[in-house]
């Protein structure tokens, strides 16, 4: 199995020109819950970003003749954006009120929204704020699961949690493209089971070279153009050993 996310004409997280920078540009909303007292803990933010975005592509609302299908297709047509906005109170209240799904962690909560036009933001989305979202885990996250998909932060770059739960949802998205049918259902089946860790200086080559689907950044924010940010190591995708 090609573990290439996308035909190589059509690559949506590299840098450089493409195509796809030519077609109507879409973005995939997330937002966050950050309460003033109670803010969720990084990981968990991470997880459950990456779970929500994999929630939406396999919802069947975005196949077929699904009321979300045309976006998602013309999405996927452009360059594959997404962008984390937070919100409290009243905010997130108006925020659950539009279309949409909302995935629980542990202690986060976030909203995926279909993708919408890059300039055609809903106006109780439009009005979130993208900074702040500076989240801390409080106790170091435990190990993974080596039997879990474990999508692999970059331990070079230096995220913001909301770009971070953009990449881990870029790499979460590259696996299920990555899967057959029959791993794609399975995973669903499971509830999207995953884990999002930061990898281990001396493991990161080893792990951006094993053929895994790989998050090159565009560049648009906080870090450089073609950086690798996300391995997405899922066990249906890992090579077999000699």
């Amino acid at each position: 199995m090609s573990h290439d996310p996308a035909p190589a004409s059509a690559r949506p997280f590299r840098a450089g020109s493409d195509p796809r920078d030519e077609a109507p540009q879409y973005v995939l909303p997330l937002v966050v819950r950050i309460e003033r007292g109670a803010p969720p803990a990084r990981t968990d933010a991470l997880q459950t970003a990456a779970r929500a975005v994999l929630v939406l592509l396999s919802d069947e609302r975005a196949h077929g003749d699904g009321e979300w299908a045309e976006a998602v297709r013309n999405w996927e047509d452009a360059r594959i954006r997404k962008v984390v906005r937070r919100a409290r109170g009243a905010e997130w209240r108006r925020a659950e009120a539009l279309p949409g799904i909302t995935l629980t962690g542990k202690s986060a909560e976030v909203r995926v929204f279909p993708p919408i036009p890059l300039d055609g933001w809903p106006k109780d989305l439009a009005k979130l704020q993208v900074s702040g979202t500076e989240l801390d885990d409080p106790e170091p996250p435990v190990a993974a699961d080596p039997a879990q998909p474990v999508l692999w932060l970059n331990p070079d770059l230096e995220m913001s949690a909301g770009k971070a739960m953009a990449q881990a949802g870029h790499g979460a998205q590259l696996a299920w493209w990555a899967l057959s049918g029959t791993e794609r259902t399975a995973w669903r089946e499971a509830g999207f089971p995953l884990a999002v860790r930061t990898a281990a200086p001396a493991d990161w080559s080893g792990l951006s070279s094993a053929g895994l689907p790989l998050v090159r950044d565009a560049g648009y924010t906080e870090i450089a153009p073609g950086s690798c940010t996300v391995v997405a190591d899922h066990p249906a995708l890992r090579r077999p050993s000699a």
